[in-house]
C-alpha cells in the first residue's frame, strides 16, 4: 500500500487577503503542516465520482487523490504537483478511521497567452 503512493505533493491554503499597491488584494500561501504529502494521482471517471460523491457526479472534478491521513487537508487546500495546481472539492475520511484520505479536486488550467499576430 505504501509504494501506491508514489507522488509527492505539497500543500498549502491561502492566507488572509493584503492589499496591494493596485488596489487589489492579495492571498499570500500558507503551507500546510506537513507541507507534503504522499498521494497517488489518478484522472477521475463518471463511476469514481459517482461512488465518492454519493450518486451525485461533479460536472468539475477532475481527479481523485488519496493518500495517508492528513488532519489539516480540506476543501480549502490547493495541491501543487511540479507545474500543475489542483483546487480541492471534497476530503473522505476512509472508513472514518484517520488513516486514509480520499480527495476530490479540479486540476486548474493554465491557459497560455495568445502570440500577437503578425501584421
Amino acid at each position: 500500500m505504501i509504494g501506491d503512493y508514489r507522488h509527492v505533493v505539497t500543500l498549502d491554503t491561502a492566507g488572509d487577503p493584503v492589499l496591494d499597491d493596485a488596489g487589489g488584494y492579495t492571498e499570500a500561501a500558507v503551507p500546510l503542516t506537513p507541507a507534503t504529502w504522499h498521494c497517488s494521482i489518478q484522472a477521475a471517471t463518471a463511476r469514481d465520482l459517482e461512488r465518492v460523491g454519493g450518486g451525485q457526479v461533479s460536472s468539475t472534478a477532475t481527479h481523485i487523490l488519496r493518500g495517508r491521513y492528513h488532519a489539516q487537508l480540506t476543501e480549502a487546500a490547493r495541491i501543487h504537483f511540479g507545474d500543475r495546481t489542483f483546487d480541492v472539492e471534497s476530503v473522505h475520511d476512509r472508513d472514518e478511521r484517520r488513516i486514509e484520505l480520499e480527495v476530490v479536486a479540479r486540476e486548474r488550467l493554465v491557459r497560455p497567452v495568445a502570440a500577437p499576430l503578425d501584421r
